[in-house]
């Protein structure tokens, strides 16, 4: 799942794809059927990536990415039923919250992401990684180099070596 991208703004509802960034924030998209375009001022408006969301946990904080991870797999009730209701499913969905610190309006607005994001590509997408640097070692590492080559490398620290051995 590729939340990277995807933000909350504080003030507004729904969820945001961040375009661009230009000197005095960000150019944001709705994710809605409209596709609104938005400027984000970053010294007023509050930005949460969701890839950086964390929930209050017994011991660990739980991510948000998990969290939609076990939602997908689950029967997940609309955002405006009864708070036992969704208390109830939270607790399958994230066993180890802390009950005390997640409020029932917490838990709606987790539920009303899901219902926002399920649909989308990115959502089913997979997460980029940061392992383009590592095969581009092993491909450098992989060409072979000719035995004369490499016979010469071989043998030129040697006549440096001899050179000052020499003076």
């Amino acid at each position: 799942m590729n939340l990277q991208t995807i933000v909350s703004v504080s003030g507004k509802p729904g969820l945001w794809k961040a375009l661009a960034q230009n000197k005095t924030g960000f150019i944001l998209e709705s994710l809605d059927e409209k596709k609104t375009k938005l400027v984000a001022n970053i010294s007023t408006a509050k930005l949460a990536a969701l890839d950086e969301i964390t929930i209050f946990g017994e011991d660990d904080d739980i991510r948000l990415k998990d969290v939609f991870e076990r939602m997908k797999s689950a029967n997940v009730p609309d955002a405006k039923a009864d708070g036992n209701t969704l208390r109830k499913f939270f607790r399958e969905v994230a066993p180890d919250h802390d009950e005390e610190k997640v409020y029932s309006s917490d838990i709606k607005k987790v539920i009303s992401w899901f219902a926002i994001l399920k649909d989308l590509p990115l959502f089913s997408e997979a997460e980029p990684t940061a392992e383009a640097p590592a095969e581009t070692e092993l491909v450098e590492s992989e060409v072979s180099v000719p035995a004369e080559a490499a016979e010469a490398e071989e043998a030129a620290p040697k006549k440096k070596a001899a050179k000052k051995a020499a003076k």
